[in-house]
């Protein structure tokens, strides 16, 4: 499978993925737990069939350590007993906040509250937003047809600026 269109090769294209890549830093750099994060990118990369940014989820969740076994059992963390209470909120929270359209409610009352067990404000802030950093990613890499396997863990870290 060949890409539609590199965004990264194209001026423009590059400078907003630069800030979209700063807006990144600033969850990755919050409170967050980075392996809740990690489960979370993968999660909604997942359901909306990002080849890119799966790969590229996994294998920096790889190289941060994370167990293989968790990864396996993401797409299905309701029916596996590897992940906390306050993951399973959060993968709940990121299921509903990709799905909108899908479920006319959006987010449930039931699902903010555990999120609010588990989570402080400055951690919500960065879950909040880094499901709807992550959705607009896979977006963006959906649209332009960018194919997952060739991610290396690091490799945009030079966009950082």
């Amino acid at each position: 499978m060949e890409p539609r269109f590199d965004l990264m090769t194209n001026a423009l294209g590059a400078k907003i993925a630069k800030r979209i890549y700063n807006v990144a830093l600033a969850i990755i750099q919050s409170p967050l737990p980075e392996s809740t994060q990690n489960l979370v990118m993968l999660r909604a990369s997942q359901i909306n069939g990002c080849g890119f940014c799966v790969d590229y989820h996994t294998k920096d969740a790889t190289a941060a350590g994370e167990d293989a076994t968790r990864l396996h059992l993401v797409a299905a963390w309701r029916e596996s007993t590897v992940f906390t209470d306050a993951e399973r909120a959060a993968l709940a929270l990121t299921e509903e906040g990709t799905r909108i359209a899908d479920a006319s409610g959006g987010v449930s009352d039931e699902t903010w509250a555990r999120v609010r067990e588990h989570y402080d404000d400055d951690q919500i802030a960065a879950l909040v937003s880094l499901i709807a950093v992550i959705n607009a990613n896979n977006r963006l890499n959906v649209i332009v047809r960018n194919p997952g396997g060739s991610y290396q863990p690091g490799q945009f870290a030079a966009l950082a600026n």
